[in-house]
């Protein structure tokens, strides 16, 4: 039979599985910043799509140049993971940009397109420019069926990170529709975007990297493409697979990859 002391002991350890649970479904939510809903793609992309349609003119569809011919507005949003300046509200809306990820696992060249999202990538330039991203791990993979993406850019590793402002999505106009129906878009393989929450404008510093075919609500702004030496690279580490920490096809890359330096060429 057990003693006293037996009984309080299992009781604390019984408890302390408790707490550790807890924290472990905390720390997993935390990691969730939606580019699309755990096991429920093809209900969010019906909703993303409802949105959408009630949203959009019913006759033109603006251009994103068109569409962010204004200021850029960035609006402060919590605590950055790492200090740095708010952008320009006025940048460049023409020409491209450089982009190399210099990563654990080989370089990702990109090319940023300003007239496409100038006021996205003009964040995600001025971030690269002030060491942002520098030593900080791309969090997320997914595998699974309609929606294949490495996504990156918050130092604190938990998918909740952000540079402490938000600015509205430059939603892409020339995106075609995704095989898979819903009407979806497809984000092809090789095009760089910005993650977001489910709510709107909600883009921070997050991107994600399509590396095969995904499916998307066409909500995401696309701001360039990835070189084909990038996209080895993120073969690489899509064949390692993911840990499946957020559910079947969605968690860390299991071959880790760190941004040792985001590097903008002029």
């Amino acid at each position: 039979m057990p003693t006293n002391e037996q009984r309080r002991k299992a009781a604390k350890r019984k408890l302390e599985r408790q707490i550790e649970r807890r924290a472990e479904r905390a720390r997993r939510r935390r990691q969730r910043l939606a580019i699309i809903a755990v096991g429920a793609v093809v209900a969010v992309l019906a909703a993303g799509i409802a949105i959408y349609i009630a949203t959009r003119p019913s006759d033109t569809v603006a251009s994103p140049a068109a569409a962010a011919s204004g200021a850029c507005t960035y609006t402060p949003d919590g605590q950055a993971s790492r200090p740095v300046q708010t952008p320009d509200p006025n940048p460049a809306r023409t020409g491209v940009v450089g982009l190399t990820l210099q990563t654990s696992q080989g370089a990702i060249p990109l090319t940023l397109d300003r007239a496409q999202a100038p006021c996205a990538v003009n964040a995600v330039t001025s971030l690269a420019q002030q060491g942002f991203y520098n030593d900080t791990p791309c969090h997320r993979l997914t595998t699974g069926e309609g929606l294949k993406v490495l996504q990156c850019g918050d130092p604190s590793g938990t998918g909740s990170g952000g540079p402490g402002f938000r600015y509205a999505e430059e939603p892409p106009a020339n995106l075609a529709p995704s095989p898979l129906g819903q009407g979806a878009a497809n984000y092809a393989r090789g095009l760089v975007a910005m993650a977001k929450t489910s709510q709107p404008d909600t883009t921070g510093s997050q991107f994600f990297l399509v590396y095969a075919d995904s499916a998307l609500p066409p909500q995401y702004t696309v701001v360039g493409r990835i070189a084909p030496e990038g996209l080895a690279v993120l073969d690489k580490v899509a064949a390692g697979g993911t840990d499946n920490s957020n559910g079947d096809g969605d968690g860390k890359p299991r071959t880790a990859v760190q941004i040792q330096q985001a590097q903008v060429q002029p």
